[in-house]
């Protein structure tokens, strides 16, 4: 990631939320899968981080349902949300 601009800046936006708990949500999200994404899986995820951050948790929640244009197996992942960590 050090290398590569694109990775740079999502790994920024990602954890750059505006809210503590939209962070650990996208920014863990990122964090755990993010270095093995293919060029179509990060340009989902370049386009789920122009979203707001309350739609973005209501979709990992499975709060409210999900637009079709993010849903299949990345929006799936997503939602097990078995990657945060919160620090203590």
């Amino acid at each position: 990631m050090e290398n590569d601009p694109r990775l740079r800046r999502l790994h920024f936006r990602a954890w750059h939320r505006g809210t503590r708990e939209a962070d650990y949500m996208v920014g863990g999200f990122f964090d755990r899968y993010g270095a093995s994404w293919s060029e179509a899986e990060m340009a989902w995820f370049e386009e789920l981080l122009e979203e707001q951050d309350v739609d973005i948790m209501a979709w990992g929640l499975g709060t409210v349902s999900v637009p079709e244009r993010f849903a299949g197996p990345m929006m799936d992942l997503f939602k097990r949300l078995d990657f945060i960590e919160i620090p203590r």
